[in-house]
């Protein structure tokens, strides 16, 4: 991978087939419960005769016979099966022979590895890199593509028999990370491709800030905007989220011999200075299940299973909840941000809400992370705070606005405009900081709820909204 990326050669064909591949053979499986050598032999016996007087779907059916006994085994088994054989491909062809420029009697023989590939001239790499291209394109397969027009018209062909596929656990490690962007976004197009298959319906299911960081531009033939179209973003409403918490207590209480309906059953009454329990819970959360969850089990763990939890479980259970949540919110971002947490230290101890002029102060501490050697996110912060240092006329805005809006996007601080002191949250306006003008109009910033006790934030008179 890394030798073939030296040279430039795009592997998005290999990937969108690979997709292709274990998406068919899994709905097949599905569709005829092939679990056995006789059981794929019934089915292609039957297809076969159901597609007998079209020459081109014949053919394509080939494609399936190749992999003879090994039809009904695991899904990495036969990926692992197509790329080694993709690698054979690669080493026989570096093996030729090449010219060697400027001399057409020598010639040069590529070996493959990383780091290789910068030994070659500018001919040299280029014929390479043309010659491994033509391997990699080859991968996107005629007869696979054939078969996906059998899967349409003689497989998936009744609504009867309509399909829906659900692809999740992608933010996983799955897969070594240099090369998952390139997989999920050859995922959507390989999805965008089965569009063309009328009973089947692909979901993929995706965290947000993966899905943001999809290199899109990246040799997609200008598809971005049609793969954006076609994403839902989920938003949970506090309806929602008490439903869904009341629901597990029910089944979990069930396991236990008892029952609780609800979560209002479990938490301590409303109380006028706190005012209800789950609201106060859920308004330190970022509106996901994965927070209220996290939240909810962190103080069952402090009231010691006693089937009632009270104000003060809750609050003890506040800290580690909240230094879970920031860690958590960490883990989220580290990859496309390394070592955001430590800007997110640069908030320790704040009193919020915080004027401009103070949170400013602390974004001028998070940018001199940037003299020290053993900050990992130099090349990120570096962009996002190159004007305070290279343009020395620049508005609040143009210096801090770049790291203003990522921290308000991914859910850490909010903002507050006008007299109303009400605070804004990317999940109730998330397109609030991408316009100057309400960067510049904002008077407050605060911390996310979420992440004031992990910060030992303090209060001063804050109103959420």
């Amino acid at each position: 991978m890394r030798y073939l990326d030296e040279l430039e050669v795009s592997l998005d064909p290999l990937f969108i087939a690979l997709w292709k591949h274990v998406l068919l053979v899994e709905l097949i499986r599905h569709r005829y419960k092939v679990d056995s050598y006789a059981a794929k032999m019934n089915f292609l016996s039957s297809l076969r005769d159901k597609i007998k007087r079209d020459p081109g779907k014949r053919h394509a059916l080939d494609y399936l016979e190749e992999f003879q006994d090994r039809f009904w085994v695991e899904a990495d088994e036969r990926v692992r099966e197509i790329t080694e054989k993709f690698e054979e491909k690669i080493n026989k062809e570096a093996k030729g022979s090449l010219k060697v420029a400027g001399n057409s009697a020598a010639s040069a023989t590529a070996t493959v590895g990383a780091g290789q590939a910068d030994t070659f001239s500018t001919e040299t790499r280029r014929e390479l890199t043309d010659r491994f291209q033509r391997v990699v394109n080859e991968t996107q397969m005629a007869r696979l593509n054939k078969m996906l027009k059998v899967l349409d018209e003689d497989i998936l062909d009744s609504r009867q028999n309509f399909t829906y596929v659900v692809i999740d656990d992608l933010d996983r490690d799955w897969v070594d990370e240099k090369i998952a962007n390139a997989l999920i976004r050859c995922l959507f197009r390989a999805v965008l491709d089965l569009h063309r298959v009328r009973n089947l319906k692909v979901i993929v299911a995706l965290r947000t800030n993966i899905f943001e960081n999809l290199d899109f531009g990246h040799r997609t033939g200008g598809q971005e905007e049609k793969f954006r179209s076609l994403s839902l973003h989920m938003r949970w409403g506090p309806a929602e989220l008490r439903d869904l918490v009341s629901s597990r207590l029910r089944i979990a209480s069930a396991k236990q011999g008892t029952q609780n309906n609800s979560i209002s059953e479990v938490l301590p009454r409303r109380n006028t200075t706190r005012g209800d329990a789950f609201d106060y819970m859920l308004a330190r959360t970022l509106m996901r299940p994965r927070d209220i969850i996290a939240f909810v089990n962190e103080t069952f763990v402090i009231s010691s299973g006693s089937g009632r939890v009270s104000w003060e479980d809750i609050k003890n259970a506040e800290d580690s909840y909240s230094y879970k949540r920031l860690l958590a919110l960490r883990d989220e971002w580290k990859m496309s941000y390394p070592d955001i947490d430590r800007v997110f230290t640069a908030f320790n101890g704040a009193v919020v809400p915080m004027s401009r002029e103070e949170f400013t102060r602390r974004l001028d501490d998070a940018a001199l992370l940037l003299a020290d050697p053993y900050f990992r996110g130099a090349e990120w912060l570096d962009y996002m705070t190159s004007s305070m240092w290279n343009n020395p006329a620049g508005s609040w805005a143009e210096w801090y606005g770049l790291l203003a809006s990522l921290l308000y996007n991914i859910g850490f601080i909010g903002c507050t405009t006008g007299r109303q002191g009400t605070v804004r949250y990317v999940r109730t306006f998330p397109e609030f900081a991408e316009r100057v003008s309400n960067l510049e109009a904002t008077v407050g910033f605060t911390i996310h709820p979420a992440f004031q006790a992990a910060l030992d934030v303090r209060l001063d008179g804050l109103r959420h909204g």
